[in-house]
């Protein structure tokens, strides 16, 4: 068995969350979880526990690239606060504004 990437765990971690907002019950929260990511049932219930204790869902984290971008003073000052109120990472914030605005023009255009 392979281990898991980061992003594979906040996905699994993210999943067993939401069973556990929409109240499933443990023992069929193990099933699906199990059953999705392919894991041991004893695997799942070891998600299942860890997402119990999170206040908010993971960041899903890919490789990422540098870039560099010029913007107003006042955006990055936006930016900057919005980052520390969150929990967010700049880039995080900037990733989901661009995903959402490119699937905004795909439907579009």
């Amino acid at each position: 068995m392979t281990r898991s990437t980061k992003a594979e765990k906040a996905r699994q971690l993210n999943a067993a969350r939401g069973l556990l907002q929409r109240h499933v019950a443990l023992p069929e929260a193990v099933r699906r979880l199990s059953r999705e990511f392919e894991l041991s049932e004893r695997q799942a219930y070891r998600y299942l526990e860890e997402a119990s204790q999170l206040d908010r869902p993971v960041e899903v984290t890919e490789a990422t690239v540098p870039i560099t971008l010029k913007l107003p003073p006042r955006t990055v000052e936006l930016l900057r606060k919005s980052a520390k109120s969150s929990g967010l990472t700049i880039g995080a914030i900037v990733t989901g504004a661009l995903n959402a605005f490119l699937g905004a023009l795909k439907k579009h255009g």
